[in-house]
């Protein structure tokens, strides 16, 4: 079954990580052959392109100039009559608006995948409601329940995005490690214990970056944006100010003029917290599993919910107790027994929450232990990429047959 996933590419978060995973993950499920297209070159594109899938440009698009929206909509029509396709997937209620009713001209199956619960006001989504897809895919049981706000009486699933297990640390080849014993090493004619590879390349990162071995680190990779809560984060870490020894690291690169305003007020923010000296803005990374290899704990405490948290299945593979707030798809991924749920909007509890996990090593490495678990059974890529095949077939079956 070849599969042609749409997605803008201008952007890269969520949606983009999943599309990247969905490439290079292909061979766990031969049945379904990921093929790509996208409207802006960049980071996205350069990533499908390098796992070896076939990418396609539609080229730009802009909805304010009707005339890219055209062009781009007979690229698409161009590419279906010289490409066979099976089922084409449109992410998010964008690619829906503008590419939906192209794939329902070309009388292919359609699915809308989204990353996002719909409100149905938006002129996007209202847009999008112009052309109902064949089936809908929604990203966690958060998004779902938004789901009649745009297509109601749609064949829908809920599944969660594919992740792909991180690197544990001293491997490079994205497959889980399980810890080897220590191998003896003749070190000036005496047998001793190598140490782990793990522990070796955890020295490294924090070699790298000068920060002391028995810091406690804290962590938090997202999208420079407010819902994230980095100004929440900010005024809890402000109350530690008493602890010594922690330090935290944001992860992630303003993309938009509106995410380089933020970013400079959480700057901001934090030099008038008195919190510069132990907090880093690391900027966009392309090696976050190492940055969380050398961290202790995994922080995002969103302000609004999330539709689901890629990022907080990625520290629950990295084996760092996950905090963040009790909202949206996180209260799906984020238990007792992997991480700490706080309330929203509460910057003392957070803290309470955070020196607490500080100043306890043996509670982060129990929650840490219980979290590539947690992860495998919600977003194994295996058992995600079959049960994506097979609603993808059962939504192009009725089609096909008409």
């Amino acid at each position: 079954m070849r599969v042609l996933h749409i997605s803008a590419g201008n952007l890269y978060g969520g949606v983009e990580t999943l599309l990247s995973t969905l490439a290079r993950q292909r061979d766990l499920c031969p049945e379904m052959t990921p093929n790509f297209a996208v409207c802006f070159e960049g980071r996205l594109s350069s990533e499908l392109r390098q796992a070896g899938v076939p990418v396609y440009s539609l080229g730009e698009v802009r909805v304010r100039w009707p005339w890219t929206v055209w062009r781009a909509r007979r690229n698409l029509t161009e590419l279906f009559n010289k490409h066979s396709c099976d089922v084409v997937v449109c992410h998010s209620v964008w690619s829906q608006a503008i590419f939906g009713g192209t794939a329902r001209t070309a009388g292919l199956p359609s699915v809308c995948w989204l990353h996002a619960g719909p409100e149905g006001n938006h002129w996007l989504e209202r847009w999008a409601k112009r052309t109902r897809p064949d089936g809908v895919v929604c990203n966690s049981r958060f998004t779902a329940g938004y789901l009649a706000n745009l297509y109601p009486g749609v064949p829908a699933t809920v599944i969660y995005c594919p992740v792909t297990m991180l690197a544990r640390p001293g491997r490079e080849d994205g497959c889980e490690q399980t810890p080897a014993l220590s191998t003896p090493v003749e070190d000036s004619g005496r047998a001793t214990q190598a140490a782990e590879p793990g522990l070796v390349d955890r020295r490294a990162i924090r070699a790298e970056l000068k920060v002391p071995e028995e810091a406690a680190i804290i962590i938090q990779v997202s999208r420079i944006e407010p819902l994230k809560g980095h100004r929440l984060h900010l005024e809890a870490l402000a109350k530690l100010l008493d602890l010594p020894g922690w330090e935290c690291w944001f992860v992630g690169g303003a993309q938009r003029t509106p995410e380089q305003h933020y970013l400079k007020e959480i700057k901001r923010a934090a030099l008038r917290l008195g919190i510069v000296e132990r907090v880093r803005f690391l900027g966009q990374r392309s090696d976050v599993s190492r940055l969380m290899a050398a961290a202790d704990i995994y922080c995002q405490p969103n302000t609004s919910p999330d539709s689901f948290g890629i990022t907080y299945i990625e520290g629950l593979l990295a084996e760092l107790p996950v905090v963040t707030t009790a909202m949206g798809g996180a209260l799906e991924i984020v238990d007792s027994s992997c991480g700490v749920l706080v309330p929203p909007d509460d910057p003392a509890a957070l803290a309470v929450c955070l020196r607490q996990l500080i100043l306890d090593p043996s509670l982060r490495s129990r929650l840490g232990k219980a979290g590539p678990n947690r992860a495998r059974r919600l977003c194994d890529p295996g058992q995600q990429m079959d049960t994506i095949c097979e609603f993808f077939q059962r939504v192009a079956r009725p089609v096909m047959a008409a």
